[in-house]
Order: structure tokens, then sequence, then C-alpha cells
């Protein structure tokens, strides 16, 4: 017995532009991206993929991404060890 998929492509839903768009700009805004996806009626793993596709369209690539962020944080870190003392 075989199992059939949940759902079939012609069945999925799908979103417009303008809805990723502002769910988007909402997660940004607030300050749990589950909290937003609940807002919005949608799955929060789905806000997390518009999300890394956006930064795939802005950026090139997550790596690049990651790579830039690991970059100023650890400038930032540095900065921070500077200012300590003991």
């Amino acid at each position: 017995m075989q199992k059939k998929s949940r759902a079939s492509p012609d069945k999925r839903r799908t979103c417009e532009v303008a809805f990723k768009a502002e769910a988007l700009r909402l997660a940004d805004e607030s300050r749990s991206t589950q909290a937003a996806a609940r807002a919005l009626g949608i799955n929060p793993k789905l806000l997390y993929r518009w999300h890394q596709e956006q930064v795939v369209a802005e950026v090139g690539s997550v790596e690049v991404a990651r790579e830039q962020e690991v970059r100023g944080l650890r400038a930032a870190n540095n900065g921070w060890r500077k200012n300590l003392t003991f």
C-alpha cells in the first residue's frame, strides 16, 4: 500500500509577490518570525524559506550573505574585546 502525498501540486496555495513582500516586512519588524507567521496564517517554515529566497536574490547566495554577516560580527566582537578591562 502506497501513501498518497498530502498536497498535490495543483492544490497548493500560491501567494502573490505583494503578499510575500508584506509578510517579510512584517517578520522583519516583529520580534518573532513565528508570531508574524501565525498572524498571517502561514507556516513559519514558509516565511523562513521566503527570507532565504530574498537573501539569495539580493546577494547572490546564502553563503555570501552569511560571510558578510560573520565578518561584521567578528569586527564588532573585536571592538568590544578591546574595550574590556579585567
